[in-house]
């Protein structure tokens, strides 16, 4: 029953982060972490390596459309933020899960809340230094949970660039953060058996999904789909805040 859920959640999460650009982290977590049927740093770990193949495939068609200067400081700004990150949920798992669970729970919770507005649109691109922040701030929640869309796409959106320059930024900043990601879990010993079961049997629904959604989006318009994605999110986010609460800490 729970791979058969996992294995659905991945699917439709893939389908949506490959029409909109982002949401796949953030529908795993939510769903996977909401119902508990895995422990936070397994979920996160696979959640990556789902993303990073995810990323790759949609980066095949757009990697041409990536804005390079605004990718170079946002990716220096990740290096450092990636590994406190995962340094910083690994202890909390440790040490206080219901924190941990807290912590995702407001995590998901916000960042669908703001991923609900629209940004608006800046009349130039960001310097550099705004850029290496976002950087920093994107590494660290995707360190921690394997979805940085909330902040780098908050900031990414607000630039005056083509929408397929964004796309492709955004997923390549998606691809560092996964990978960079995956490598400090490995050198921790995190890629457990458990992780590579689960991803192995995700890995052909996210290529499949991947494709679905490149060449059958759906008919429901793209605002209307992000609405509805991130409401669903906000309620599920909530939900773990609620759980973490009373009964993570009273458990």
């Amino acid at each position: 029953m729970v791979i058969i859920v996992f294995l659905l959640c991945v699917f439709v999460a893939t389908y949506v982060q490959t029409v909109t650009g982002f949401a796949m982290g953030m529908i795993i977590l939510a769903v996977i972490g909401g119902l508990r049927l895995m422990d936070i740093p397994t979920l996160t770990a696979v959640a990556s390596l789902m993303s990073l193949a995810n990323v790759v495939l949609a980066l095949r068609s757009t990697a041409g459309h990536i804005q390079w200067n605004l990718y170079l400081w946002l990716s220096l700004g990740q290096l450092p933020g990636i590994a406190l990150g995962v340094w910083c949920i690994t202890y909390l798992d440790g040490e206080a899960r219901w924190l941990a669970e807290l912590l995702l729970g407001s995590f998901i919770t916000l960042g669908s809340l703001s991923m609900m507005l629209r940004p608006h649109s800046k009349s130039a691109v960001s310097p550099w230094y705004s850029s290496l922040g976002a950087g920093i701030a994107g590494g660290i929640v995707g360190g921690m949970f394997s979805a940085s869309g909330p902040v780098l796409g908050w900031f990414n959106y607000r630039q005056p660039l083509p929408l397929n320059a964004i796309r492709a930024t955004l997923f390549a900043s998606f691809a560092l953060t996964t990978l960079l990601r995956t490598v400090v879990v490995g050198s921790q010993g995190g890629l457990t058996s458990d992780v590579w079961l689960y991803s192995a049997l995700a890995l052909p629904l996210v290529v499949a999904a991947t494709w679905l959604g490149r060449h059958f989006p759906p008919a429901l318009p793209e605002a209307s789909m992000k609405r509805l994605a991130f409401g669903l999110l906000v309620a599920m986010g909530l939900w773990i805040i609620v759980s973490a609460l009373v009964i993570g800490r009273n458990g």
